[in-house]
């Protein structure tokens, strides 16, 4: 059980879980300008790290696209609740009591400056744990990894989970072959309907295309991505027929 509890600080603030670290430490977040510069091994801008309480991934919260040329990680203030951080550690800690695989959030922390603020996030690591970009890339992909991602992807839209930026670095497999999803940054709870699931798995798809997954899996759509599908559009059905959420 998550228990969510706020320290300030002298800029901010961090939200953590008091059930697994006794008090919230700025010393955690002195990686963060190593995420921000994107140039520590991992996925983006991230870090993994140990510490007492667990094996911790920080991602420090960073700008794309044009914006990103004006300011690359600052934000425009609105409120505490608010911050990028603290919205998606409620929402993790919301699905992941609900038994939906994710990260589990450990610490969030903002630093505010006047107008505009900065933030991070720490999660628990999932161990031994590869993107399906990975996977793709070492010709790991097959219909059994394929039916386990449609079974999770429905599992999550039938929650009326939206992933804001659902692609095939945020999906990950672990090494027992369980299926997570990462980087919920921006995504919201939504009433489960046809056309944003749509949208999610196109651009999911999209996604693997960047990646040119037709020149590593000459047979992907027949290998990989029909299977998905069927297991997705299957799990969905069986939630109808047991008169659960679609």
């Amino acid at each position: 059980m998550i228990k969510a509890q706020i320290q300030k600080t002298a800029h901010g603030a961090i939200l953590f879980d008091s059930a697994q670290i006794a008090e919230a430490d700025e010393q955690w977040f002195a990686r963060s300008s190593m995420a921000a510069d994107g140039q520590h091994a991992g996925r983006g801008a991230v870090v993994f790290f140990d510490a007492p309480f667990a094996a911790c991934v920080l991602r420090h919260y960073r700008r794309g696209g044009l914006v990103a040329r004006v300011s690359k990680d600052r934000y425009l203030w609105a409120g505490r609740e608010r911050t990028r951080a603290f919205r998606e550690f409620r929402l993790l800690a919301e699905l992941a009591q609900a038994g939906l695989p994710v990260p589990e959030p450990l610490m969030a922390r903002y630093v505010r400056s006047r107008l505009s603020y900065q933030a991070d996030l720490i999660t628990r690591q999932i161990p031994g744990a590869q993107t399906l970009a990975e996977r793709l890339a070492a010709r790991a992909l097959d219909a059994a990894v394929a039916t386990r991602v449609g079974r999770t992807l429905a599992h999550f839209h039938a929650e009326g989970v939206w992933h804001a930026d659902l692609n095939a670095t945020n999906i990950l497999v672990d090494a027992a072959g369980k299926v997570w999803l990462i980087d919920f940054d921006r995504c919201a709870k939504r009433k489960p309907a046809m056309i944003w699931q749509q949208a999610n798995l196109e651009r999911l798809l999209r996604s693997f295309r960047k990646l040119q997954a037709y020149k590593h899996m000459a047979e992907f759509d027949e290998v990989f991505w029909h299977p998905l599908l069927a297991a997705y559009h299957r799990s969905l059905a069986d939630r109808y027929a047991r008169g659960k959420r679609p």
